[in-house]
């Protein structure tokens, strides 16, 4: 299984499924047994089934949808780094969010495990010159 491959396809996944609000795009590059950690302040996630529980309900809150910009895989020790970026709008207001994402693949390329480190801002903020549309 090649990480940079997997962390692309994941990368791009996300990108086109988050605007769409397709979760089931995004729940099918998870491991049966996979991890979602969406901050280390909330609960774990796991499997398909909790994967698709955060989503659903992430996606819920989005008033318009997602705008977002994710980078390519930063590949070390068989895990993958994505930075991304992102505008939500909320019914309290737009929100900006950027984070990356630490991601660790099993054998068939599915996500076992994905650390998610983010940060949100009120309001509109441009996108960085360094993440392709």
């Amino acid at each position: 299984m090649d990480v940079y491959k997997a962390g692309l396809r994941w990368s791009r996944t996300w990108q086109e499924a988050w605007p769409a609000k397709d979760a089931e795009a995004i729940v099918d590059l998870q491991a049966p047994d996979g991890l979602h950690r969406a901050s280390p302040f909330r609960p774990v996630y796991k499997g398909k089934e909790g994967l698709r529980s955060y989503l659903v309900s992430v996606f819920d809150e989005e008033i318009e949808p997602t705008v977002c910009r994710f980078g390519e895989p930063l590949v070390r020790d068989g895990h993958a780094a994505v930075e991304y970026w992102a505008q939500s709008h909320y019914a309290d207001g737009p929100m900006a969010i950027a984070g990356i994402t630490l991601v660790t693949f099993d054998a068939e390329g599915l996500v076992a495990e994905a650390r998610d480190y983010s940060f949100v801002q009120q309001g509109v903020f441009p996108f960085p010159p360094h993440l392709p549309e």
